[in-house]
């Protein structure tokens, strides 16, 4: 923007309402998170960005820029790519709404709370959660060095979205959030999951069939370092 125009800008705020106010600053702020957000996607594309599709190692060359973003063009495949091509956040909108989803999965909001912070539908915040936890799900540590330790956890097994399996299984009957099972102690009702941690802070999760050695060995064994030594 030219000086004239900043300057005719600023002329024409201190006429604005109180309600055109409050939205231009909603504005800006919502400018501020985009920009925000923009800096950490960018941020994960090294000096060197790799194309997602054929991963060769191939030239990349810059490629012009869309909704924002960088674009880049592999010499090898042809294919164009951005920072976000082949992650779960692509074509999500509304970037200027992400750290406030992640904020609220940080702090273990509902999805009705989630949405009324974004201001969005609560299957938009819905959706958007899965998106957000997908990649975190299939993050673990798959060399646990030094000294390591491990132990299961329990939860109540869960059917939530899962009606019709509900029903074929006959497992029990529908239940509200959280709950209580049935029988008291470990049982079917409850679904084991292994954790395991080093003293450098690599974790890794597993959920198990069963909590018994047929199930457990197959996983120290592709987690753990040959020289770990093993606390549990």
């Amino acid at each position: 923007m030219k000086a004239h125009e900043f300057r005719r800008l600023l002329g024409v705020i201190t006429t604005l309402s109180v309600e055109q106010l409050a939205q231009l600053k909603w504005q800006l702020a919502a400018g501020d998170e985009a920009q925000a957000v923009l800096a950490i996607i960018e941020g994960r594309v090294h000096a060197q960005p790799r194309c997602p599709r054929c991963d060769d190692g191939g030239p990349v060359v810059r490629h012009g820029h869309a909704n924002g973003l960088q674009r880049y063009k592999c010499r090898a495949c042809g294919r164009t790519f951005n920072a976000l091509t082949g992650t779960p956040l692509a074509r999500l909108r509304q970037r200027e709404k992400w750290l406030i989803q992640a904020r609220a999965l940080e702090n273990g909001l509902s999805v009705r709370g989630a949405a009324a912070q974004m201001g969005v539908h609560r299957t938009t915040a819905f959706r958007w959660r899965h998106r957000f936890l997908k990649l975190p799900a299939s993050v673990r540590a798959s060399a646990l060095g030094g000294v390591a330790e491990a132990d299961e956890t329990y939860t109540l097994r869960s059917y939530k979205g899962q009606r019709r399996r509900l029903r074929a299984e006959q497992a029990r009957a529908p239940r509200r959030r959280g709950g209580k099972a049935a029988k008291r102690g470990l049982s079917a009702e409850q679904v084991p999951v292994l954790v395991l941690r080093d003293r450098s802070g690599q974790t890794a999760d597993f959920v198990l069939e069963q909590a018994d050695a047929g199930h457990i060995e197959p996983v120290l064994a592709q987690t753990l370092a040959d020289d770990a030594v093993l606390c549990t």
